[in-house]
């Protein structure tokens, strides 16, 4: 028996030095959350990473879902390519049996969409107390500043979104098209993916105004963009700051960074996100080169569009599989 564990331990360890440069990721719905100098994160923000390429963001943006993505991951390759093969018809809008940039493109957006909506189906289950499909305002309030009442809030107060009440509550009244006093799912998809919805943008920029626009000139200098960050970091890390800020933000070179260049910065272009992701994976699956995606290419490379059990072999290697070895 301590021979045959000794075996099992041995062939991990070897399996684990073999996919040592290949990182194993999980799936996530945490697309809410801000980098430290205010932006929000991109959908690819995950993408690329100092591990390597993430290859769930590829299949999140083919199946629209985290939970059909982690589904794929635990098929056979012969049942990920069976599944895949009934989303092709779905992708190939003018039915030539292939899938060019632009019905790519359409198909990534779309699954952009579809991912933001399970990501707010999973908050308002979190937040929705009485079960009715539906957040209150003052359900809301409970699960994200833990009152009864805004009374409770201080003014200086913020959720998990980081905004002041009266930030959420301006939100809460554009996502509450029907006025009703609650969100049903689509009313709060818009409500917590405020920087997915254009009507939230203002918001979102005068937020980013109230933390950073000290001197209140409606505009933001380096040293107001920096702000406390800097305290404790290092030269370096300074000029590389000065460099994004004259080079990626500070777009018409005048010193300051106004509204149009906040909004260019803080707001993530599913657009270009989407474009990118088209470049990636035709590089990874036009075999041929002819700028276009058979049925038969996309299948042949299931595993770069949605994954299986092989695909994610890495991060079962201490899991289920092992245990049973054992």
């Amino acid at each position: 028996m301590a021979f045959k564990y000794f075996l099992c331990v041995l062939l991990t360890y070897n399996m684990l030095l073999s996919c040592a440069s290949a990182a194993v990721h999980g799936h996530g719905v945490d697309n809410l959350e801000r980098e430290t100098d205010g932006s929000f994160r991109a959908r690819d923000y995950e993408h690329y990473g100092d591990s390597g390429h993430n290859s769930e963001f590829d299949h999140e943006a083919i199946l629209g879902s985290v939970r059909e993505a982690e589904e794929f991951d635990k098929l056979s390759p012969e049942e990920s390519k069976r599944r895949l093969a009934l989303l092709l018809p779905k992708m190939d809008l003018n039915g030539d049996q292939q899938v060019d940039r632009k019905e790519l493109k359409n198909w990534i957006l779309k699954s952009f969409i579809n991912l933001s909506r399970e990501e707010a189906q999973e908050r308002l289950q979190e937040a929705d107390e009485d079960r009715d499909g539906a957040v209150t305002w003052l359900e809301y309030l409970h699960d994200t500043f833990g009152v009864d009442s805004e009374d409770d809030v201080g003014p200086d107060d913020t959720g998990d979104s980081g905004m002041l009440l009266q930030e959420e509550k301006a939100m809460w009244a554009i996502a509450d098209a029907n006025s009703d006093g609650k969100l049903e799912i689509h009313e709060f998809q818009v409500f917590t993916n405020p920087e997915e919805h254009e009507e939230m943008h203002q918001i979102l920029i005068n937020q980013t105004l109230r933390e950073k626009d000290t001197n209140k000139d409606g505009r933001i200098d380096f040293n107001e963009y920096v702000g406390e960050r800097g305290n404790h970091q290092d030269k370096g890390w300074l000029i590389s700051e000065k460099d994004k800020f004259d080079n990626d933000l500070d777009l018409n070179k005048d010193g300051v960074i106004d509204m149009a260049e906040i909004h260019t910065w803080i707001i993530p272009n599913n657009d270009e996100i989407a474009d990118e992701e088209v470049d990636h994976l035709f590089a990874s699956a036009d075999d041929d080169h002819d700028d276009l995606l058979s049925f038969e290419e996309i299948l042949r490379h299931h595993d770069v569009f949605v994954g299986s059990e092989a695909t994610d072999y890495g991060g079962d290697l201490m899991g289920e599989h092992f245990d049973d070895e054992l």
